[in-house]
This record gives structure tokens, sequence and C-alpha cells, in this order.
């Protein structure tokens, strides 16, 4: 979803046309991956993070992406769906060695940048899964980044929905409740997303490892606890996001058990072309340009962006312009540091690539799916099945045995020892001392009475501050 479209009004032989090209992209794809797949021996790591632009002075959300993008043309940023909304992107590195502290400083410089030109507008960037002072009402068309893609997606969603308005029902700490007629709900949601390319031998396994491992990842890591100043789930951005973009597949199955933001219907069991596959048989297209993108696959990578799978397989290509598959792993929020977001992606790859150099734990996959959303709800004191005899909370499956694997898994791939000790080091120092990032704002929020602004202020305050929030006082 990351190109910009022509157009925003299609007719029914635009949809015939795109259906047709898909069709043919899918069978070109698996003819490609069984008979010259990719050849590419080596690992590499990417990464996206959502932000906010929020008014110095009040901490409200200030919807002036354009602007403000005017003048970083230079730099890794792009819009996102509400004007105040923006996307930083990291270079890709190879996944070895350095790469922790390479990205650390990598992201840290851009934001860095980012920071000065959003305070020369009145404005600050922060980085959080869901910002505290957003307001219901701050999502509206009003506040569309103006792109063209944007406004179809909200267009086509609606419309098949047959004009029924999106609804947001979450029960947790505390209830919420909200109905739209737009798909902003979306833009309350901001992640930072990691990309992991492996040697195609090895995708399917490891995409299987990442589905067994998204739930203690995601309970390791919450960081929206909050929506419209109430108190939901350790994760509220799961969701949210999966009720902001509420569509399921064809016909009867409108309204079926497969959904274009979920955790998946399966793990892989030969090849990545069974996700295209149902992309395909599934799914109807939400945006029907019959492209003309210079690179292959246009119309699948186009329809591939508009399913949001926790764990998604992407198309890509090298810089040499050669056809690689990667994962896009969604599930974790923005912030609430860069060291907090390096030390999660460290949990990932190391846990990703352990398990998938080393048998699996006997978890199904419809028990995998249910521990993710445990782990939403309750971040670190999830009760997870499969990886023991019985239940086990995620807070002690992860000091005992799953920071160990980890280590040994980012081991593997030789990243440096002292960044393995430093980054896994701060997961287990927000594990230990209770601290997530929803946690630090629950007492924030009790200490302040409830004061969004204060509490979005201070958040900033420690974040631009560079330390782990383990490490934040309130």
């Amino acid at each position: 979803m990351g190109q910009e479209i022509d157009r925003t009004r299609f007719q029914p032989e635009d949809f015939a046309r795109f259906r047709q090209a898909l069709a043919q992209e899918t069978r070109q794809l698996e003819q490609t991956l069984t008979r010259h797949p990719p050849t590419g021996d080596a690992c590499f790591a990417g990464f996206e993070l959502e932000a906010c632009l929020v008014d110095k002075n009040s901490q409200l959300p200030s919807a002036i992406n354009e602007t403000f993008l005017a003048r970083l043309s230079d730099q890794p940023i792009t819009p996102e769906l509400a004007a105040f909304n923006i996307e930083f992107n990291t270079p890709v590195f190879p996944l070895r060695e350095t790469i922790l502290r390479q990205t650390e400083k990598s992201l840290t410089t851009t934001i860095d940048t980012a920071g000065k030109t959003a305070r020369e507008l009145g404005a600050e960037v922060t980085y959080c899964g869901i910002l505290p002072t957003l307001r219901d009402a701050d999502l509206t068309e009003a506040n569309m980044s103006k792109m063209k893609r944007y406004r179809a997606l909200n267009e086509q969603v609606l419309s098949s929905r047959h004009g029924k308005p999106l609804k947001l029902d979450i029960n947790g700490r505390e209830h919420i409740a909200s109905v739209h007629y737009n798909v902003m709900l979306e833009a309350a949601a901001t992640s930072f997303q990691i990309h992991l390319q492996t040697p195609y031998t090895e995708f399917t396994r490891h995409y299987n490892a990442a589905l067994l491992i998204s739930a203690p990842l995601l309970a390791a890591s919450p960081n929206s606890p909050l929506l419209f100043g109430k108190n939901i789930w350790e994760e509220t951005r799961i969701p949210l996001f999966e009720q902001a973009v509420a569509l399921g597949g064809y016909h009867g199955a409108a309204s079926g058990p497969l959904h274009r933001v979920s955790f998946g219907s399966g793990y892989l069991q030969t090849s990545v072309i069974e996700a295209f596959r149902e992309n395909l048989e599934h799914f109807p297209p939400l945006l029907p340009i019959v492209d003309h993108d210079p690179l292959p696959y246009a119309h699948l990578r186009l329809h591939n962006g508009t399913l949001w799978r926790w764990n998604r397989p992407l198309v890509g290509f090298d810089a040499d312009g050669s056809l690689h598959i990667r994962l896009e792993h969604r599930s974790l929020p923005g912030g609430p540091s860069v060291p907090d977001m390096v030390a999660n992606a460290a949990l990932f790859y190391g846990l990703t690539h352990y398990y998938a150099t080393t048998d699996h734990p006997p978890i199904e996959f419809a028990t995998a799916r249910d521990n993710f959303y445990q782990a939403a709800r309750f971040g670190p004191e999830a009760k997870l099945h499969g990886f023991d005899k019985h239940r086990i909370a995620a807070r002690k499956l992860l000091l005992d045995r799953l920071i160990p694997n980890a280590a040994e898994g980012l081991s593997r791939l030789q990243i440096t020892a002292s960044d393995i000790e430093h980054y896994l080091g701060i997961i287990e120092e927000r594990l230990v001392s209770g601290q997530t990032g929803a946690a630090w704002q629950r007492r924030a929020l009790e200490k302040y009475d409830g004061d969004l602004s204060r509490l979005t202020q201070r958040y900033i305050e420690l974040q631009q501050s560079g330390q782990p929030v383990h490490q934040w006082e309130t």
C-alpha cells in the first residue's frame, strides 16, 4: 500500500481486469518459485516506524504532515493515512554483527532530524502504539492525508461493507465503543514493523516460527493501553486495527472467518505461495489499478498491501532487480524509545531464527493464535499455552527460556555478543521491573489524575532522553 495511485473511482470492468491480472501473476509467481527460486543465501533486516505529529503546547494531533514532509524531502520519511501521521524507514542491513547498533543509530539520526523540523513548525514527533491524547473527533476525513490511495481505500472499504459503518467495540479494563463512517480508526494504531529477508529455502520455517513466537514477543512489548482516554488492553492497538478495517472475503464469506486484518489462517505447509493463493481465492480486490509499475507482480503486490496479516509475506526486489520473499512482522507498537524498539527487534530476530533452526514446540496454529490475543490483552501476565505442560505466564516463560533461546538465535546469526547482551538485557530489565510502556502510561495516568496532555508531554520528554522505558520515572 505504499505506492500512490492515479485515481479513486472504479468501474466493474476495472475489477474484472485486475482479478485477471492478479490470477495470472499468482500463477507466474508459483512457477518462478518452483522452477527458478531466489538464490540469495544471506539474511537481511529493515524497519518501518509509524509516528505522530503533535502540537508542542497541547500535545494534541497536529495535521501538518504535508508541510512537514515538504521540508524533509531528502529523508526516508513518508506520509501515512492521517495528516498527523508519518512513517520512518531505515536502510536494509545484513542481519549479522553490529546490525542492532546500526539500526539504533540510523533511527535516532532520522528521528532527531525530523524532531528539529517539527519544532520549527510548533510540533513534536512522538511514536507510541496509540497517542494518549488522540480523540475520537480527530479521526475524520478532514484529517486524512491528501493522497489518492487513502481516499480510494476509504471509499472501497465502505463500498465493500455496503455503506455499513465501522464499529469499534472493545472490552478490557474499561469498555469502549464508537462508530465511524470512514477508515480513520486505522490511523489511531501506529506500529514498529520489522522486516526479515531470509534465503528462500528457509522462508517457510522462519514464517512459521514468527507465528509461534508472536505472542511472547508482544507480551514483552505492550505500549498501547489507552484509547480516547480509556484504559483497555495492554496492547489495544491489536483489536483496534482489526476492527478499523473489518472486512472478510468474497460474498458469503464477507463476515466469515477470514479477515483482511488477522493473525492468519494457518502455518505454511510447503511454500509461501499458499498465502498468495489465499489472497487470490478469498479476498476481492479493493484498489483495482491496472498498474504500470516497471517491476513484476505489480497487481499481486498491490493486492497483498490491502491484506494486513500480523505476519505478512511480501514480494520484493533487491538492488539488482532480483526477486526476494521477505516477512513483515506488524504486531509491535511504536515506542516507547528507540533502544526499546531495537531490543524488541533483537528478541524477534533471535527467537524467529532459533525456532526456524531448532525443532518447534508442538503448538497448534489455533493455540498460537489464542496465545497472541491473550498477550495483547494481558501483556507479561498473559498465560500462554503450548510452551510448557501447563499454561505459563509470559513473563516467566521469557525470563526462564525464551530470552536465552533468543540469545542463541542471535549468536547463530553472528550478532556481536556485546549487542546480544545489551539489547536482550533491556527486555530482561523491562520484565523484571514490570515497567513496560503500557505499565508506565497507566502509572502516569494515575499520577497526573487523568491529565492526558501532561502524560504525553512527560512521555515525549522521556522518549527523547533515549532511556529505555524500564528506567523511566513518571
